[in-house]
């Protein structure tokens, strides 16, 4: 990343500023496109490290893929669900989303648009859900979410993945 835009993205120590880089992904589509291409590999390696790791075990494992959606935008509105038994949707009405990225994480209202905007639409990612938990609300509710979802989880059959054949 700092090949691409320069050591004004990260601060003395070299940690990562994350709205310098916000600021310029998500006013061009171009660099959206460029750091997808830089992050996404190294993400896709890192879930499929830890989904090995796991396998031989009956542990319940969740891939937290913030832009699933996304993704199966790309690949014709399909999403790889290999090894996967069902795919949640955590859902929140975007001025919620709006309202909590300006809260919490110090967004300007334009910036938190800007980021959801530049995102599937509500409907597109709800329509790839098999369970949705809803995010609406306050923290109570989302608990009981939460639990529902659990419930839901160790429901499932296992799953017949076993990991890539690594070459040698």
């Amino acid at each position: 990343m700092v090949e691409r835009w320069g050591t004004g993205i990260v601060d003395e120590a070299g940690v990562l500023l994350r709205q310098k880089v916000a600021d310029i992904v998500f006013s061009d589509p171009d660099e959206l496109k460029a750091i997808e291409e830089i992050v996404h590999p190294e993400v896709g390696r890192e879930m499929m490290r830890q989904m090995i790791e796991a396998a031989p075990s009956d542990r319940v494992v969740i891939l937290d893929i913030p832009l699933l959606a996304e993704g199966a935008r790309k690949n014709g509105g399909v999403v790889d669900r290999r090894g996967a038994s069902g795919t949640i949707v955590v859902d929140c009405p975007p001025d919620v989303a709006v309202s909590r990225l300006v809260t919490y994480r110090n967004f300007d209202v334009d910036d938190a648009r800007r980021r959801i905007e530049a995102q599937v639409s509500r409907d597109e990612r709800l329509a790839l859900a098999d369970f949705v938990v809803e995010n609406g609300g306050d923290l109570a509710s989302l608990k009981g979410e939460i639990d529902r979802c659990w419930a839901w989880l160790v429901s499932l059959p296992p799953t017949d993945w076993s990991p890539p054949e690594r070459d040698s």
